[in-house]
């Protein structure tokens, strides 16, 4: 879940995106999974999908770093962050992400998708 206030809004990235509402410190903790709220779905199920379902999951869910039996889908906002080879954000201590930088007010807030796979991530929107 996310931590800090934020918004939805048109991306340069890719269709939308997480902004922050207020400034953010570099180093303050921005994210923590909660599993009260962030759904934990085993691989099984999700290789069983398919279709619609399938490419929902695939577009919006990715593998949880700490436990590779799971793939996680957060409940909130967070799952429209965008991919950045020089993100903004830091997923890559696992079920927590702190800020790389301070982020001023009104911007986009992006992470490395290549922290989550272990083969890698190509985004060819991004430079």
């Amino acid at each position: 879940m996310l931590l800090i206030d934020t918004y939805l809004d048109k991306s340069t990235i890719q269709g939308i995106g997480v902004y922050a509402k207020n400034p953010v410190a570099k180093g303050a903790l921005i994210w923590r999974l909660d599993e009260r709220f962030d759904r934990l779905i085993d691989v099984e199920t999700w290789e069983a999908q398919s279709g619609p379902v399938k490419d929902y999951l695939d577009r919006y869910c990715y593998p949880r770093r700490s436990d590779p039996r799971y793939i996680v889908f957060e409940a909130d906002d967070a799952r429209y962050m965008n991919h950045s080879y020089s993100p903004n954000c830091d997923f890559s201590h696992g079920d927590l992400a702190h800020a790389l930088k301070d982020i001023a007010a009104g911007e986009e807030l992006t992470c490395d998708y290549n922290v989550f796979f272990a083969d890698g991530f190509e985004f060819l929107g991004d430079r």
